[in-house]
């Protein structure tokens, strides 16, 4: 075996442990105030994913913009401005350092988040519409724009909306439940169907280099259009966000249906749907 292969069979033993130290230190903590940490540690990776998208949109459609209408000779070389055509230089050198920036303010900003997406989505069809129809003038990067904005926000409000029961269920017996009842219905169905779907995208996302999610993202792969945005490969890794940012929200559902098998106090109930 290789030293990577060792390295990652070891990691295994080694976050079996860092979570044991974690309940063992955090033994006092109700069931439900663990489930309020991992939503709490979800909303900040959800907010990290937002501003991701965010800078990397705005940026990269500025920078098609720019290509497509030769503005970017006053400011950049002749060879960067051919690198920036090339997503394995805009890749590594515009989209990564705007992610790392992305982190910082997942840190220091508690307020736009996901929800905000739809707004920005709704704006950048407004966009097309008016200079379309208005100025005659479209271009490949302003559909693109739109698209993964939109992708974003539908796979990134997934978890949200599994915390606020907005997800549709079929309900057939379980509007009659106790809360007992409900509370394992919940955590079966976290465990069995919830948690094991997250894993199957996990594992044929990410289970070889040739994988649905690894090989755009290692290909840094875009769309045929040549002055589109260069963000597909970002897009299939949306998937890889959407399974974490569920699971982990799955295991903060599992806490939450055990506390209410158990009947311990302080049950959240999500907020009501507006009319």
């Amino acid at each position: 075996m290789s030293a990577q292969s060792w390295g990652q069979l070891l990691l295994y033993p080694l976050l079996i442990a860092v979570a044991w130290v974690q309940v063992r230190r955090s033994a006092s903590l109700s069931l439900r105030a663990d489930a309020d940490r991992i939503t709490r540690f979800n909303s900040w990776f959800i907010r990290w994913a937002f501003w991701a998208v965010l800078l990397v949109g705005l940026v990269d459609a500025a920078i098609s913009f720019m290509r497509v209408e030769g503005l970017l000779g006053p400011f950049l070389s002749a060879d960067t401005i051919t690198a920036l055509g090339r997503p394995q230089f805009r890749g590594p050198n515009v989209h990564i350092p705007l992610i790392g920036v992305a982190f910082l303010l997942a840190f220091v900003s508690r307020g736009p988040s996901f929800v905000w997406l739809a707004l920005l989505v709704v704006l950048a069809e407004l966009g097309i519409v008016l200079s379309r129809f208005i100025f005659s003038y479209e271009q490949a990067f302003m559909g693109d724009l739109v698209r993964f904005w939109y992708a974003a926000f539908f796979l990134f409000a997934s978890a949200y909306t599994l915390v606020e029961e907005g997800h549709v269920r079929v309900d057939v017996f379980y509007a009659g439940f106790k809360s007992k009842t409900k509370g394992f219905v919940n955590a079966v169905g976290s465990l069995l169907l919830g948690m094991a779907f997250c894993w199957v995208i996990l594992v044929v996302g990410f289970g070889t280099k040739t994988s649905i999610i690894n090989a755009p993202i290692l290909n840094y792969e875009v769309s045929q259009s040549g002055f589109g945005m260069y963000v597909k490969y970002i897009m299939a890794g949306f998937l890889g966000i959407f399974a974490i940012s569920m699971l982990i929200q799955f295991v903060s559902y599992l806490l939450e249906a055990v506390a209410d098998f158990r009947d311990e106090p302080g049950k959240r109930e999500p907020a009501p749907l507006t009319q």
